[in-house]
């Protein structure tokens, strides 16, 4: 009986000892989840920190292209001012000439006097106006060209060869470069 008693003992002992490996197994098994999850929030961490660095990132570049926007438009605003106060600077001294037109020739009967200074400030207006980039268009006698010319009415043409063609120009087009800025108004031959 005494090998009895043992057993049981022996039980009770396999029993301790399977709660022993068990909690032995458990902390085995445990270490790796462990491992697992630490690796698991260092790489969430890393991940926070590198969403919170781009979101940085994103946030100063919309900043920036809002200061640019802002800085462009108000650079082209300057510029058209700038473009504008830069022609009339250089109109300023037609203006000049047309007033001392009008006061040397308020009192005069001399047509002439009135034409040739009228003449004189003309010339001087289109010499500025050209060194601007202003070029006018030559219509009168040239085929019609829809995307120069805009025609006014047609008249029987004056000669065979003025069929189809510009017999007159009404009102002059201009180029500024290479843009047209004012289409010419012409009268065609029928």
């Amino acid at each position: 009986m005494a090998d009895d008693n043992n057993l049981p003992q022996d039980d009770n002992l396999s029993v301790d000892a399977d709660l022993t490996a068990g909690e032995t197994t458990e902390e085995t098994t445990d270490a790796p989840e462990t491992a697992e999850a630490a690796t698991e929030e260092a790489t969430g961490s890393k991940t926070e920190a590198e969403l919170a660095d781009l979101k940085d990132k994103y946030l100063r570049l919309a900043a920036e292209f809002e200061n640019y926007k802002r800085r462009t438009t108000k650079e082209r605003a300057d510029l058209f001012k700038t473009a504008n106060q830069e022609l009339m600077v250089a109109l300023l001294p037609v203006l000049d000439d047309f007033d001392r037109a009008r006061h040397h020739t308020k009192d005069t009967e001399d047509a002439g006097a009135v034409r040739e200074s009228v003449e004189i400030i003309y010339n001087k207006l289109s010499k500025t106006l050209s060194q601007k980039g202003l070029v006018t268009m030559d219509a009168k006698g040239g085929d019609f060209d829809p995307e120069l010319h805009e025609a006014i009415t047609q008249i029987p043409a004056p000669s065979e060869d003025l069929k189809g063609k510009i017999v007159d120009e009404v009102e002059r087009g201009y180029y500024l470069g290479d843009k047209v800025i004012r289409h010419a108004k012409v009268v065609l031959g029928q």
